[in-house]
């Protein structure tokens, strides 16, 4: 499990990003919401991205009231050619290009494939939401960030990314390993230009996104200010990766004992299913939540 204790104090953190303006997307709930109350509170302009415009409002207005300098931009990442190509525009046009880019909206699924095989929509929809969308507004605002030569992405992945495929999350584990490849290609790129980026993998959040699978609520995890806290982590010490120690152990052995790990994967997955029967009418269809 991550150590908590890696998090940026205050005064750190304000020294680091006082002054900056940062974007952050799935602003409204969770790890979102809490990364940007606390880097708000740490002199930042933060610019707020999701689709909940009323949720948005409010947090922007409670940020207001403290002091803080804050702006709610409402907006669907899944809408690939409108709200995206119309956020990053009014992102330029009013703001510049931000100093960091928090990537956070995510949307999960957790279905079985025998559940999915009528059910296409649901890989695309995810695609949409955790690798196109992040795409699209990054292809908008790369130019003027390599233009004035400096600018940070953070990309709130999972730590699914860097372990076996897990059964039932082909859906979520594909797109957002489809992002983070995207990313890590591109900042080779850009970092000649002072534009650099951190993946940041995280294990379990109890937020409303893991809410729905039960199993996980007997998971030990992060609660969401303490994810907010990994964020700041990069924000400040800008690492090409933050990642659980026993994840990047665990590809490791992934790679090169790839037979034995597909055979633990395998195993796990026949508790729930078995070639060619039925599932039990009663037994759960979906479970999912968008960011």
């Amino acid at each position: 499990m991550f150590n908590p204790g890696g998090a940026p104090s205050d005064e750190t953190l304000r020294a680091h990003v006082a002054g900056t303006t940062i974007l952050v997307t799935g602003a409204s709930h969770g790890i979102g919401r809490q990364t940007a109350i606390r880097l708000a509170h740490a002199g930042a302009t933060v610019l707020l991205v999701a689709r909940s415009a009323d949720v948005l409002e409010e947090l922007a207005e409670q940020l207001r009231a403290d002091g803080c300098a804050a702006f709610a931009l409402p907006a669907d990442l899944s809408d690939l050619d409108g709200a995206v190509p119309a956020l990053a525009e009014r992102i330029l046009a009013e703001h510049g290009p931000p100093d960091v880019l928090v990537n956070n909206a995510g949307k999960s699924i957790r279905r079985a494939i025998d559940r999915s095989y009528d059910r296409f929509h649901d890989f695309t929809r995810t695609a949409d939401l955790n690798y196109l969308g992040p795409v699209r507004l990054l292809l908008a605002l790369l130019p003027a960030m390599r233009e004035r030569g400096s600018g940070h992405i953070v990309n709130v992945s999972t730590v699914g990314v860097l372990l076996p495929p897990t059964p039932r999350w082909s859906a979520y584990q594909a797109s957002k390993s489809a992002f983070d490849t995207w990313l890590r290609a591109v900042a080779a790129e850009t970092h000649a230009d002072g534009v650099t980026a951190t993946g940041l993998y995280m294990a379990l959040v109890h937020t409303r996104m893991s809410a729905p699978t039960d199993d996980f609520k007997l998971v030990p995890g992060l609660t969401a200010e303490e994810a907010a806290g990994l964020v700041c982590h990069a924000i400040v010490d800008r690492p090409s990766s933050i990642a659980p120690w026993w994840a990047t152990s665990a590809g490791l052995i992934d790679t090169a004992a790839r037979g034995a790990s597909d055979a633990l994967v395998r195993l796990y997955a026949s508790r729930f299913t078995s070639r060619g029967e039925p599932r039990p009418a009663a037994a759960p269809s979906r479970e999912e939540t968008p960011s």
